[in-house]
């Protein structure tokens, strides 16, 4: 049973997780409420809580011998390494049939050996990263290094990258024939000088691989001042902007479709390809100015002229028009792995956990 003011508690986090996008039977679910009792409160505030003090035991619940045999089985020489979605279809094999998955599953959690079962290592459970934001150029990086075709097969050249994803501007590149934290840190210090970068003014963002994880790179951002950030191992999708750079790299209709002679035909290529992005390339996320002229705020001019050209043109022949004009303004904030609505979801599904709790 619950107060009032309990239950006038617990109507309002609901409301506040399904305000952020959460279901409201699930919501319901996790405090152990039925979304009707959750109306009638509605409904009629002061209301008694009508709901059954006592929990009627399930007609066909297991016996206690019937739960020991079961722990048993599962903790036999044959299946004690294997999870019981594994053992279920092998014991149907066998024309056998002693408990579904699921009533598996809740036997070995009431008695304490719901664990990872196998040599393998257990899945972890990784974290998105940090949620970053950039409002100028120079204040996050993205880096990552792919591979290009050498001239024998198997071998490959190493091109490092560097952007930064408020211009998307490639500030700067190299070609190598290893892949190392030391080439790497080479290129920082580098970039570090020709933007004038002040200490704890960047962030570089990079996936997981050893060259970005490397000792001595490591050991000359801190000297820098530059704060690092690394994306969940294995997820391409928390480092889009080099990925997506690499892509528009890889498919120019003047990448060559045959491995580069030498690293100096890499190195003359990317060069060529570099010039290209900054500073013709017009990027259709940042309004279709090139890297260039957002990285050195001449994007802004651009656009209010953009503007002032359309609206002239409406004017002129307003019959053509139903509508506002084409919108050219400026992108102000570019977001990596920004927290979405879901994950605000998450995090009110928490605290009715605790409630339920």
């Amino acid at each position: 049973m619950t107060s009032l003011s309990q239950r006038q508690h617990i109507s309002v986090l609901i409301q506040k997780a399904v305000d952020d996008g959460a279901c409201q039977a699930k919501a319901c679910e996790i405090v152990g409420l039925s979304v009707r009792t959750l109306q009638r409160w509605k409904q009629d505030p002061a209301c008694a809580d009508r709901r059954l003090q006592r929990q009627q035991p399930p007609h066909n619940r297991l016996s206690d011998l019937e739960r020991q045999e079961i722990l048993a089985l599962l903790n036999s020489p044959t299946y004690a390494d294997l999870p019981p979605s594994q053992i279920v279809p092998r014991l149907a094999d066998q024309g056998r049939y002693v408990a579904s998955e699921s009533t598996m599953y809740r036997v070995l959690r009431q008695a304490g050996q719901l664990t990872h079962r196998g040599a393998d290592k257990p899945r972890q459970q990784r974290s998105r990263p940090t949620p970053l934001s950039a409002t100028a150029p120079n204040q996050i990086y993205s880096w990552d290094i792919t591979y290009l075709p050498a001239p024998i097969k198997g071998q490959f050249y190493y091109l490092y990258l560097f952007m930064d994803i408020f211009s998307r501007k490639i500030v700067g590149w190299q070609v190598f024939e290893t892949e190392d934290s030391e080439r790497a840190a080479e290129l920082v210090r580098d970039i570090y000088r020709r933007e004038q970068v002040r200490p704890g003014q960047v962030v570089l963002h990079s996936d997981n691989g050893s060259p970005m994880r490397g000792a001595l790179l490591q050991n000359t951002l801190h000297q820098l001042g530059v704060r690092p950030s690394f994306s969940r191992p294995s997820v391409s999708n928390d480092n889009p902007f080099s990925e997506s750079l690499f892509r528009t790299l890889k498919y120019r209709p003047l990448y060559p479709r045959k491995p580069f002679a030498s690293l100096h035909q890499a190195r003359c290529w990317v060069d060529g390809f570099g010039h290209w992005y900054n500073t013709e390339h017009r990027h259709s996320a940042i309004c279709y100015v090139t890297p260039d002229e957002r990285h050195h705020h001449l994007d802004q001019a651009l656009l209010v002229q953009r503007h002032a050209v359309y609206e002239a043109a409406r004017a002129k022949n307003p019959q053509r028009w139903s509508g506002k004009t084409r919108n050219w303004s400026r992108i102000e904030v570019v977001h990596l792995n920004p927290e979405n609505h879901q994950n605000r979801a998450c995090s009110n599904r928490e605290n009715l956990l605790k409630l339920a709790a």
